[in-house]
């Protein structure tokens, strides 16, 4: 029996939240998705800022470092679901306008 997703690019591990139509999720998956990548978005800028510092950190450590990513990974994630970036808002909004022009039904094959 051949269905639409039995396609060499649909069987391929692809995490539930990039494709939340497909998994199940629907509306809130969507939304959580967006939020994950503004969380990914945010966790970037972070470490860029973190790299520019202008001294040396006199207290220093590899103990220090991972806790300092971790923070901010938390901070990231946070601040993601505060939606105050709008990078959540858009994408979801893109992401909803392309399931709403391909009829909402989520079995054409994903996110392209």
């Amino acid at each position: 029996m051949m269905t639409s997703l039995s396609t060499p690019a649909a069987n391929a591990r692809v995490p539930a939240a990039a494709t939340p139509t497909l998994a199940g999720g629907g509306g809130d998956g969507l939304r959580k998705a967006a939020e994950a990548f503004e969380a990914v978005i945010l966790r970037q800028l972070m470490a860029s800022m973190r790299q520019a510092k202008l001294g040396d950190d006199i207290f220093g450590s590899s103990a220090t470092d991972n806790f300092r990513e971790m923070a901010d990974a938390r901070t990231a994630d946070s601040i993601a679901s505060m939606r105050q970036f709008g990078i959540a808002s858009m994408v979801e909004g893109q992401f909803r306008a392309r399931v709403a022009a391909s009829g909402g039904t989520g079995s054409g094959g994903g996110v392209q």
